[in-house]
Order: structure tokens, then C-alpha cells, then sequence
């Protein structure tokens, strides 16, 4: 095995550091795989940016109206919106009326209707936007990520061939080519109209 030598093992000592390293100068068994460093991102791995628990937006949300909420689906135990801060456009959330944090504290009626609000939106976002694929996950808990920890939340993120870029990572900066409220519009819009209770419980 080639030894690594000692600037690398010093990593931020040398002028290059944070710069993209190759397998075989690096990585003590050698792979296929490039390493973009982003140690910025351990501030929000970390700390994340928790709302007030008087303003979580998922319980706000409810109370608005769709538009101004970007709600798209309303259930009887649980309800679908666009993510505020979307990785692609029609990115869903899926959320419970209920103020818990993690799935395992959810009812089996909200783990059904979540599951069938799941279902539902990726057909939905198949049949509007065309997509080739999904994202679809939890992050449970701050330090798994998630952006507002005490709301149990299911991210949809729509996915198509070659969307992926490094613009994030370069310029911290994501392009989303449609505005939200078009986007909502257009799915609520394809929201099969069995699927749309008359009245959601809270």
C-alpha cells in the first residue's frame, strides 16, 4: 500500500486544503470514488437550524390556506405540501396533523395515510412532471439531519436523468427552473379529486 504522506495527513496545514483528492493519493484502500470535502456542512449536521417549538411550520401550515401554506393534498391524518426549500422542483413533504417527532411515535392510521399520501404523490408527480425517479425518506432526529427535527416529515424529491450537477457544491447555489407556486398549483391540479377528503381531522 502506498503511503500517505504526512501533508495529506494534515489535511487543512497545506494550501490545498478542502481541494478534491483522488483515490489512490488519499483514501487508504484505493476506489473509484472522488472526495469533494465540505466541512462547512458539519455546522448544519450538527446544529441544523431548529425553529421556536411555538412556530414549528409544520403545525402552522394546517391553518393557512393551501396556497399560502403550498399545501397541494389534505387527509384525514396527514397532509402533502412542497418543501419551502426544494432539491428539485416538486419536492413533497408529507407530513402528520400531530405534533410528534419520529415514525415510531406515530398512530397506525397516520403510518397508513402517510404511506397512501406517499403512494399518491408519486404518481401524481409522474404524471405532471415526467420524472424518471424518486428520493423518498426520513431524516429522524437533529443529528440525521433533519431540518425540523420535532415534526415527523417524509421527503418526496422527484428525480430525472442527468439533474444532478455540481453547482451546489461549487457556487452553493441549487437551480430550480419552475416557481413554487406553479408547481403546487400544477399538482394539486393532477390530486385525484377520491383522494381529497371533504374535512381533515387535526
Amino acid at each position: 500500500m502506498t503511503e500517505i504522506p504526512d501533508d495529506r495527513l494534515r489535511g487543512s496545514d497545506t494550501g490545498d486544503a478542502g481541494a478534491s483528492e483522488t483515490a489512490a493519493e488519499f483514501a487508504a484502500v484505493p476506489d473509484a470514488f472522488q472526495r469533494l470535502w465540505t466541512p462547512h456542512r458539519m455546522v448544519y449536521i450538527q446544529d441544523g437550524q431548529q425553529p421556536h417549538p411555538d412556530d414549528c411550520p409544520f403545525c402552522i401550515a394546517p391553518g393557512l390556506d393551501d396556497e399560502k401554506a403550498l399545501i397541494v393534498a389534505r387527509g384525514t391524518h396527514a397532509y402533502v405540501l412542497l418543501n419551502l426549500f426544494p432539491y428539485n422542483s416538486g419536492h413533497l413533504l408529507v407530513c402528520p396533523y400531530r405534533h410528534v417527532a419520529t415514525y415510531d411515535q406515530a398512530t397506525p392510521e397516520e403510518v397508513a395515510e402517510i404511506g397512501e399520501l406517499t403512494q399518491i404523490a408519486m404518481r401524481v408527480l409522474k404524471q405532471v412532471s415526467n420524472c424518471d425517479g424518486f428520493n423518498i425518506g426520513m431524516n429522524q432526529g437533529r443529528i440525521a439531519g433533519a431540518g425540523i427535527a420535532e415534526h415527523l416529515h417524509q421527503h418526496i424529491v422527484p428525480r430525472w436523468a442527468l439533474d444532478s450537477n455540481f453547482f451546489p457544491i461549487i457556487a452553493g447555489t441549487k437551480a430550480i427552473p419552475r416557481l413554487l407556486g406553479d408547481v403546487r398549483r400544477e399538482i394539486a391540479d393532477g390530486w385525484p379529486s377520491v383522494a381529497k377528503p371533504a374535512a381533515a381531522t387535526r
